[in-house]
């Protein structure tokens, strides 16, 4: 059966005289297009070439069908659309290939190919279907030129370099492609090469399983590449330049069925889908040099070297791919490459599960780590790494290091199952949010000159929970460390880490540790249930404790050792034997303290008896840390009348607009609490506000009284005001920031935060500056406790509408604007005249006049205070009348005459106009 149409013309050929022809040449001659030559077994030595349609086909029956020639190619296509069927064509010249396509579709069905390659070049685009190519001595199936081939099911076996080389601008459609022992790589593809290979296997290569290089384009799909000398994959770039952009995170620029990226030649890069690379004898996928590489939903089992290998600015993307039982390290990145995996994992790897060092950047979102022999995430030099939703298990040595300059960022990541430490930073910096580490030698060490963070985070079960080591600082904030076998935190020599609004709890050793020179700040700390004690503080430690609540401790709840110096501010001891113990030499410092239930007590306390409310939430789990901290105002202003905080503001001097608008604001919510106790929804209102003003104008003073108010009315609970500006919100470095903001909102909870000089958050021309995400901070806190705190941002009238346009949620919030007008003479006159009162001096009404004198001659420029420079010349003059009395001999030791007494007294209150200094001298 021939196979062709049944209208075709055909001849008959065979080497012993059977057929119409004896040579396949001969026939070739005679035959016109769409002619079938059937051929009968038997050896055939001669150069065929083919240029036109016409069929070549072995017939059926015993024997095989063998085309040789004495030299150089035995069958040549040079056109045509025919098809060559069932031969065995053997090449004889090593130097030139057994088959040649050079232009046509020809198609090359169920033909083996021995001693030889088949070279595919120029504008030809055959199909190989089923063929066997075997023994040749160089390329087993060279494509080249501009030609497009497709192979199907094309095996290649013992060939003496690489099986497949794609290269030029050729392009291969291959499915199901078999690769059996090569000197050379399994599939080599360079240039601007393209391809697609699906159901591919490809074992026992001396080389590279899959080599890509410079700018080939292949996508693998379903395919195995398994038992090679070297790499599975090998990507590599001679280019020089930038770093290719990694595709979008959900979907690539291709415009397949899968939208891979390569096949139609939109996005550069190499991807490997659902595809196994397995005992390679070196590195399972290995990419250097500027190109891009994505393996989605790949297995890479048993490297001979590292599972995944990527260097020299190399762009890897690991989607839903697991590498396992590497010789090497599962992921090692280095140069300044990229790498980025989700989900998946890495496993069981003999060195560490990811390494990265010198510039590379390492991204795992929603992987595992687990099982390593050695760290399981280790970063060195400058190294970048972001873990999200992850996992780093099973480890003798650490579950992450960061050492030298390399920067880690854990959100959302459990650390578990490791000897050594969950998470060790040994010179590099860390930024850990919402992390759990359990079950570590220790929990978390930190040795840095930076400062790293951890915000809300939890360690448990672990021999030391927490670990600053000397000379380190850190930033700890909203973090549990429970069930520590040993100390709950440990701050070293010299440390000054600052603990915010943390829990240490159930320690088997004391809660907190602050060795030899630390110097913490310790605020809103819970601690409970330690075997030792609750916070023991070394020999020459000092420091500063506030608003902490310590409870059921084994040992006395404060050691406090020799020659120490801390400040313990504010804090509670209960429900404990014995509340303080203090060692010979130490010198502490108790502010403001109370105990509670405790049976033996020494330490000194304001007042005994029940702990105060907040220190009754921390013990009943609630949030810690809401207090004020040092600086923040403590006025309890539940206690004041409306009526006289009214007062209080109407006696202001000046500011008439100002003291308008505030007592509107409180006749709406007076109505608006009216209407909320009869059950009625309340207007739409924002109690945050702008004061836009010139320095001095009163806005601290008013936004102290504005606080005071609202508690009065019980629309806060506190009413103080804590002030803070940019250096105050704003981190020194990534990730430090938003806690650093967290922290400062969260001592204003229950009354004001005043914004000082807020454009300073958004400096001119710095987009990227860290006080943007001051600022995102912000408006997120102030959307979670909108009825707890309220914020007033005050600032220069030309400035403060370029702060408001910076975030879209900051004018939804801020809707009211004060102004605060300059004081004019008559008010500026008006300040001194209430100092001179409130500090029980007169003025007659020469001073008087000569102080506006003096006003209207200063010049109001940016260095004119208004309010701030009437006190500096009260101030001023003070020291005058002091310096003036001295010289004149007016103030005398003592005097017996009535007149004479009650004239000193006089000389003692009067401030004259020579009092007042020149206006250029204050």
């Amino acid at each position: 059966m021939i196979g062709r149409s049944s209208g075709a013309a055909a001849l008959r050929v065979g080497a012993r005289g059977w057929g119409g022809h004896r040579t396949i040449g001969a026939a070739l001659r005679a035959a016109g297009p769409g002619t079938v030559l059937s051929v009968q077994p038997g050896t055939y030595t001669e150069n065929i070439t083919l240029e036109r349609d016409i069929s070549i086909v072995a017939e059926q029956g015993a024997g095989t069908v063998r085309l040789m020639a004495s030299r150089g190619t035995p069958l040549t296509v040079l056109g045509g659309a025919g098809e060559i069927r069932g031969l065995t064509v053997q090449g004889i010249d090593p130097d030139q290939p057994a088959v040649a396509v050079t232009g046509g579709t020809a198609v090359l069905d169920g033909c083996e190919i021995t001693g030889g390659r088949i070279e595919v070049t120029g504008t030809a685009a055959p199909t190989l279907r089923d063929c066997r190519v075997h023994d040749a001595g160089g390329p087993a199936v060279r494509l080249s030129g501009d030609s497009r081939a497709t192979l199907e099911r094309v095996t290649v076996t013992d060939t003496g370099g690489t099986a497949l080389l794609v290269e030029h601008g050729a392009d291969a459609t291959v499915t199901g492609l078999t690769v059996n022992t090569a000197a050379g790589h399994g599939v080599l593809m360079r240039g601007p090469a393209t391809g697609s290979f699906t159901d591919c296997e490809i074992a026992r290569t001396a080389k590279a399983a899959l080599a890509v290089e410079d700018d080939a384009r292949p996508v693998l799909r379903s395919c195995r590449l398994t038992d090679g000398a070297a790499q599975g994959v090998l990507v590599t770039s001679s280019a020089t330049g930038t770093t290719p952009a990694p595709a979008p995170d959900d979907t690539d620029a291709g415009s397949g069925p899968e939208g891979d990226a390569g096949a139609s030649g939109n996005t550069a890069g190499v991807l490997l889908h659902d595809c196994e690379i397995a005992r390679s004898g070196t590195a399972g996928v290995q990419a250097a040099g500027p190109v891009l590489l994505t393996l989605r939903s790949c297995r890479v089992d048993e490297s001979g070297g590292v599972g995944v290998l990527a260097a020299q600015g190399a762009v890897l993307r690991l989607d839903a791919t697991t590498v396992g039982d590497s010789a090497d390290s599962g992921l090692a990145a280095g140069g300044t490459a990229q790498v980025e995996m989700r989900g998946g994992g890495l496993a069981r790897s003999r060195a560490n599960g990811a390494f990265a060092t010198d510039e590379a950047q390492l991204t795992l979102i929603d992987c595992a780590v687990t099982d390593s022999a050695f760290t399981a995430l280790h970063l060195a030099g400058s190294a970048r790494a972001t873990v999200r939703d992850g996992e780093l298990r099973g480890t003798p040595q650490h579950g992450a290091r960061v050492t030298e300059r390399a920067l880690l960022t854990l959100t959302g990541t459990r650390v578990e199952s490791t000897e050594l430490s969950g998470i060790a930073v040994d010179g590099g910096d860390l930024t850990a949010r919402r992390c759990l580490v359990t079950d570590a030698g220790t929990g978390i060490s930190l040795t840095s000159a930076h400062r790293p963070l951890l915000d809300n985070c939890e360690i448990t079960d672990c021999g030391t929970g927490l670990e600053v080591t000397a000379d380190t600082g850190a930033l700890v904030a909203d973090t549990r460390v429970r069930g520590s076998r040993s100390a709950g935190v440990f701050l070293g020599e010299r440390s000054t880490a600052w603990l915010d609004s943390c829990e240490i709890t159930d320690s088997k050793g004391s809660a907190l540790v602050l060795w030899n020179g630390a110097r913490p700040r310790v605020s809103g700390v819970r601690i409970a249930r330690s075997a030792k004690n609750g916070v023991y503080i070394a020999d020459g430690a000092a420091g500063l404790l506030t608003d902490c609540d310590i409870s059921a401790t084994g040992f006395p709840a404060l050691y406090v050792g020799k020659d120490a110096k801390p400040v313990v501010r504010r804090c509670v001891v209960r429900d404990t034997d014995e509340d303080l113990k203090v060692a010979d030499g130490a010198d502490p410092v108790f502010e403001e303290c109370r105990v509670d239930a405790v049976k033996d007590s020494t330490l000194p306390v304001s007042a005994t008896g029940p702990a105060p409310a907040g220190a009754r939430a921390l013990a009943a789990g609630g949030a810690p840390g809401t207090g004020p901290s040092l600086g923040a105002e403590t006025v309890e202003a539940s206690a004041e009348s409306l009526e006289d905080l009214l007062a209080e503001l109407r006696a202001l001097i000046g500011l008439e607009r100002v003291k308008q608008d505030v007592e509107t604001l409180v006749k709406l919510m007076q109505l608006v609490r009216r209407r909320t106790e009869a059950g009625l929804p309340p207007p739409p209102l924002s109690r945050h506000l702008v004061f836009a003003g010139n320095a001095g104008t009163g806005k601290t003073t008013v936004a102290r009284l504005y606080g005071r108010l609202l508690a009065a009315l019980g629309l806060l609970t506190r009413g103080h005001l804590v002030e803070a500006d940019r250096g105050a919100l704003v981190g020194e470095y990534v990730g430090h920031t938003a806690p650093k903001t967290t922290a400062v909102f969260r001592q204003a909870v229950g009354g004001v935060l005043f914004i000082d000089e807020a454009y300073a958050l958004v400096p001119h021309g710095q987009g990227n500056d860290f006080g943007m995400e001051a600022i995102s901070t912000l408006v997120k806190l102030m959307e979670d406790h909108r009825e707890d705190v309220v914020v007033i941002v005050a600032g220069y009238p030309d400035e403060m509408g370029r702060f408001i346009d910076a975030n879209p949620g900051l004018a939804s919030r801020f809707t009211r604007t004060l102004l605060f007008d300059d004081y004019d003479t008559d008010e500026l006159v008006g300040i001194v005249g209430q100092q001179a009162e409130q500090h029980r001096y007169e003025m007659g009404d020469a001073t008087t006049e000569a102080l506006a004198t003096y006003f209207a001659g200063v010049e109001r420029d940016d260095r004119f205070g208004n309010g701030r420079t009437a006190r500096q010349l009260f101030q001023r003059m003070t020291e005058r009348h002091a310096a003036r009395l001295a010289d004149s001999a007016l103030l005398t030791s003592a005097t017996s005459d009535e007149a004479d007494a009650e004239a000193e007294t006089k000389n003692l209150v009067t401030l004259l106009p020579e009092d007042i200094p020149p206006v250029q001298t204050l």
